[in-house]
């Protein structure tokens, strides 16, 4: 199957939606709690090594980043939220940020929710599909670092979810995937080009 993504270019990085590039075409925003691997998924669905700056540091991308994939369809990276080793007032901007983006953002087709399979659904998971469904967006949730899990634990976390969904986002769906298989990438690249509006791909041939 075709990747789309693999030429993406970083474009630019803010600190706040107002400096954010021009609101048209179409674009899907990666959100999730600090060190949830948004980073590595963004790399791994890429098919780049660093395209995304990945670090063991919690809060580590402190910008709204935008990269292009095409003339007329962007992937943004926000600010993860929860723990991060920076100041409160830091912390308050970047949540002020990502609700403010979320809710007025006209090109955003989309929201990928990543969530440590370890520890889904914590109270920032819980507003982002709440803001989401209020905003009429769709939302897809990643479980990342799913090969921490045995495949029996990692299933039950995965049918946990979706019964949450139900409540928060019911149109919402859900995945397992691991950045060190990487398990799910293709499943979430064809999450991406449905959304963003790529041409239906044939199946491969067996």
């Amino acid at each position: 199957m075709k990747n789309h993504y693999q030429h993406t270019r970083f474009h630019l990085g803010t600190p706040t939606p107002r400096q954010a590039p021009p609101d048209t075409g179409m674009e899907v925003a990666f959100a999730g709690r600090s060190n949830a691997g948004k980073s590595s998924a963004l790399n791994v669905i890429t098919s780049q090594k660093a395209l995304a700056r990945t670090s063991k540091t919690p809060g580590r991308t402190q910008h709204i980043n935008f990269f292009t994939v095409d003339e007329q369809r962007r992937l943004v990276d926000l600010p993860g939220y929860g723990y991060a080793k920076v100041s409160k007032d830091i912390k308050d901007r970047w949540h002020r940020g990502i609700a403010q983006y979320l809710e007025t953002r006209q090109s955003l087709r989309g929201v990928i929710l990543l969530m440590d399979i370890r520890h889904p659904l914590k109270e920032f998971d819980r507003q982002v599909l709440t803001w989401c469904h209020n905003a009429g967006l769709s939302a897809h949730v990643l479980l990342t670092k799913a090969d921490k899990l045995k495949r029996a634990p990692a299933k039950a976390v995965l049918l946990k979810v979706r019964g949450n969904l139900a409540e928060l986002h019911p149109l919402a769906t859900v995945q397992l995937f691991s950045a060190l298989t990487p398990a799910g990438a293709g499943e979430a690249r064809a999450v991406l080009d449905q959304w963003l509006e790529f041409p239906p791909q044939d199946p491969p041939e067996d």
